[in-house]
């Protein structure tokens, strides 16, 4: 007697394994979606506290401005125009400022910082705020609008 699998048999299990994966991949791409908006998240996090250093080492105040319609933030001494470093977030993400008109944060040479929250959106809606303290010049991020 021959053993193996039937034609019938290689049939059923390649559909149960194509129907599989059609309901599993679409959680896949929502979880490339999450990765992505939280890595925007910790370079625009990065970027301000880096800000912050730069004020703290050169003893002089430090401006990030933020670009939402370019996706853009970039570095420069307060009242400068030559910028000092630039960083272009994901075309994928939307930015907010919390307060509408502010869209620059500065760093004084003390660490102090004028304050600011942004809300960075993802393109499945999902967001997340960066806040800057005003008083310790702190960056934190939180999931959540």
């Amino acid at each position: 007697m021959a053993r193996g699998f039937t034609l019938v048999e290689l049939i059923l299990v390649l559909f149960i394994l194509t129907l599989v994966a059609g309901l599993a991949l679409p959680a896949v791409g929502r979880g490339v979606d999450t990765l992505q908006l939280r890595a925007e998240v910790a370079a625009f996090s990065a970027f301000l506290r880096y800000a912050r250093e730069q004020a703290i080492t050169r003893r002089e105040t430090q401006e990030v401005r933020v670009d939402p319609d370019g996706r853009l933030l970039t570095l420069t001494a307060a009242g400068a125009e030559k910028e000092r470093a630039s960083r272009r977030l994901s075309p994928r993400i939307a930015i907010r400022a919390e307060a509408a008109p502010a869209l620059a944060v500065t760093f004084s040479a003390s660490g102090l910082s004028s304050g600011g929250s942004f809300q960075l959106v993802g393109p499945d809606g999902r967001a997340y705020r960066v806040s800057v303290d005003p008083l310790t010049g702190r960056v934190t991020s939180a999931r959540g609008s």
